[in-house]
C-alpha cells in the first residue's frame, strides 16, 4: 500500500540522511519511476523532500539524517497525516507505522498528527450499495508482487469457464474498488479480474518482471485499449439539456454533446460496446431521448419496447 511505502520512505532518509531514487526502490521492491513519483507526492504534500543532482546527490529530508522526525514543521507534519491517513484506514499495518511515526514526531505536534491522520474517510460504497470490503485474495498477491515469486491461479472467464494458470505477478490496481491483477504469462501480459480468482498459490519459483517495468503507464495503456472496446459503437440522440449530467453517469467518457439546440435540447453522441448496449441504457428514458442514428439502435430499442407491451399490455 501506497501509505506503507510513504512512511517508510521518511523513515529510510531520516537514518540515512540522503538516498536515490534507486536506493530507495530496491528497498522497498518497486519500480525506480514508482519512487520518483511517490518522493514528487511528498514533495507536493508540503513535506520538505528535496533532490540534489549530481553524482553524489540524491534525495534529503530537510535537517539532514536524524533520529526523528523534528525536521518537519507542524504544518508539513499535518500535510503528511493528511496525505497517509485515509490509506492507512483500510490497513493494519499501515496504521501501525503511523502509529511509530506520530511516535517519532516532536510532542507539540502530535495531537494534530494524529487529528489530521482522521481527519478524512473514503468511502467507497456509492449510494444504495452494500458496504464494500476489499478481498482477502488481494493481500496473497500483494505479498507474491513484492516477493517476486510466480503464482499458480484457478481463474473464471466472464462465462464461467474455469482454467488453472501460472503467471508472472507485475501489480495489482485499485480502480473504482474493483481489484486488478497485472501479470505476466506465457501468451504475454495479461489482466485478472480479482473477484474471478478462485485460488491464489504462491510458488517458490521466482517470477519474471519486465526491465522497467513502470505500473501506471502499463495501466493506463490497458485502460485506453479498454475504453476503445467499450466504444465500438455510437449512437446520436436527442434530449434535454439538462437531461445530459445523468447521461454522464451512466456513459462516462463515452458521452459527448454536440450542439446545444435553441429549442432547450441537445444534440449527444454515445458510445457502447454495441447497439443493444445503448439500447439498454436509453429504454427507460422513453420518449425523452429521441434516436437520430444509427439504425440498430433505433431497432433494438423497438425490440425492446415491443418485448415490454407484450409482456405488460
Amino acid at each position: 500500500m501506497r501509505a506503507d511505502r510513504l512512511v517508510a520512505m521518511l523513515l529510510l532518509m531520516q537514518s540515512r540522511g540522503r538516498v536515490t531514487a534507486a536506493e530507495l526502490a530496491a528497498e522497498l521492491e518497486v519500480s525506480v519511476a514508482t519512487a520518483r513519483r511517490d518522493l514528487e507526492a511528498l514533495s507536493a504534500a508540503g513535506v520538505p523532500v528535496y533532490p540534489q543532482p549530481g553524482r553524489h546527490g540524491g534525495w534529503s529530508l530537510l535537517g539532514g539524517a536524524r533520529t526523528d522526525l523534528s525536521g518537519l514543521s507542524q504544518s508539513e507534519a499535518q500535510a503528511l497525516f493528511l496525505l497517509v491517513g485515509p490509506a492507512a484506514a483500510a490497513s493494519g499495518q499501515a496504521r501501525a507505522a503511523l502509529r511509530k511515526l506520530v511516535r517519532a514526531l516532536p510532542q507539540t505536534f502530535r495531537a494534530e498528527a494524529e487529528a489530521a491522520a482522521g481527519a478524512t474517510l473514503v468511502d467507497s460504497a456509492r449510494w444504495g450499495e452494500p458496504e464494500r470490503h476489499r478481498p482477502e485474495i488481494v493481500d496473497r498477491l500483494q505479498e507474491a508482487v513484492v516477493r517476486r515469486r510466480k503464482v499458480r491461479l484457478t481463474y473464471k472467464s466472464g462465462g464461467g469457464q474455469g482454467s488453472v494458470r501460472i503467471v508472472d505477478p507485475w501489480g495489482l490496481v485499485d480502480k473504482d474498488d474493483v481489484w486488478y491483477l497485472i501479470a505476466g504469462t506465457e501468451k504475454g501480459r495479461r489482466t485478472f479480474r480479482v473477484e474471478r480468482i478462485v485460488t491464489a498459490e504462491p510458488m517458490d519459483e521466482a517470477a519474471d518482471r519486465p526491465a522497467g517495468f513502470d505500473l501506471d503507464k502499463v495501466w493506463e495503456q490497458i485502460v485506453g485499449e479498454m475504453e476503445e472496446r467499450r466504444s465500438r459503437t455510437w449512437a446520436t440522440i436527442m434530449i434535454r439539456a439538462d437531461f445530459v449530467r445523468i447521461l454522464r453517469t451512466h456513459f462516462g467518457r463515452h458521452c459527448h454533446v454536440e450542439a446545444q439546440l435553441a429549442d432547450g435540447r441537445a444534440r449527444v453522441r454515445l458510445g457502447a460496446p454495441t447497439a443493444l448496449d445503448i439500447a439498454r441504457q436509453l429504454a427507460g428514458w422513453g420518449a425523452l431521448a429521441e434516436v437520430v442514428e444509427p439504425p440498430p439502435v433505433r431497432e433494438e430499442l423497438a425490440r425492446i419496447g415491443g418485448e415490454l407491451v407484450t409482456a405488460y399490455r
